[in-house]
């Protein structure tokens, strides 16, 4: 009996260990579906590779875009899984051409296909005026590159300001969270950047987007408990909270401060002010 009964403890902790161990393992692996929640943007090729572009909405727009990239082997069929990827967003003006803020791009999944990072398109298209996208990779030590024109179109609503502060820089400022507004008090994110040159846009740390909600067909009201947005750590995203208390258009009035707490553009809501003049825009 007790042979039997150490027998059955052994056989239990060797299934605890593979268990353990497929467990470790799976965090790994490819996720059963990666572009679940993702639809196709478009593709573009070079002679080696097709570059297919993936969001949640399966297009972009003026403003904040996340994109997920997949790179696929055109002899194979297969997915790239080792790749380094970097991109450069390009808009062509009739007289000039200039970036805009962008992400690093960086593997979703160890062993996924997916390669995730921002794109904030700080202008629309239009007849004579386009961006283009350029995707530099390399695998296995050997550079590849495919560039294509995307459709960027105005977004419906205000969700960017770019304009040049007191202090003489110019910014961008881009709402981003909530995609979905509810009525409650919302996780909010924004991100804030510095047009440093055409091709530069640093992030700028330590400043603070202060907020003012207010519904301009409803008396103008504000609405309680939101919460400015500022960094966690410098390189992030900002965050902080959106209160709305109901239904309809929301103008969401914007101040921009520095690390010092100098307000650099936007005005304070007074009964004389009714607007700020940068702000983002909701309509839920």
């Amino acid at each position: 009996m007790k042979t039997s009964l150490k027998y059955i403890v052994a056989l239990t902790a060797i299934a605890f260990t593979f268990a353990s161990c497929s467990s470790d393992d799976d965090n790994t692996k490819t996720p059963t579906n990666e572009l679940n929640g993702l639809v196709k943007i478009q593709q573009f090729d070079n002679d080696s590779h097709t570059i297919e572009l993936y969001s949640k909405a399966g297009f972009l727009q003026q403003g904040f875009n996340t994109i997920d990239v997949r790179i696929k082997d055109k002899q194979t069929a297969e997915y790239i899984k080792n790749a380094t990827v970097t991109w450069q967003p390009m808009m062509h003006m009739t007289m000039m051409a200039h970036s805009c803020p962008f992400s690093v791009v960086t593997k979703t999944a160890v062993e996924g296909t997916l390669y995730k990072g921002y794109i904030v398109f700080t202008m629309a298209q239009n007849d004579t005026e386009y961006w283009d996208l350029e995707i530099n990779y390399t695998i296995d030590g050997t550079n590849y590159a495919a560039t294509s024109p995307i459709d960027v179109p105005a977004s419906a609503k205000r969700n960017l300001n770019t304009f040049t502060g007191t202090d003489g820089t110019k910014y961008v400022v881009a709402y981003i969270e909530p995609n979905q507004p509810k009525v409650a008090v919302n996780d909010l994110k924004v991100g804030v950047w510095k047009m440093e040159s055409m091709m530069s846009f640093p992030m700028m740390n330590g400043y603070t987007v202060k907020i003012d909600p207010r519904m301009p067909s409803m008396g103008n009201h504000t609405s309680p408990n939101n919460v400015n947005a500022t960094q966690t750590n410098p390189g992030e995203l900002y965050n902080g909270k959106l209160s709305l208390t109901m239904t309809g258009y929301w103008k969401i009035n914007l101040q921009l401060a520095n690390a010092a707490g100098d307000i650099l553009n936007g005005e304070a809501i007074t009964e004389t002010t009714e607007a700020s003049s940068i702000y983002f825009e909701i309509e839920f």
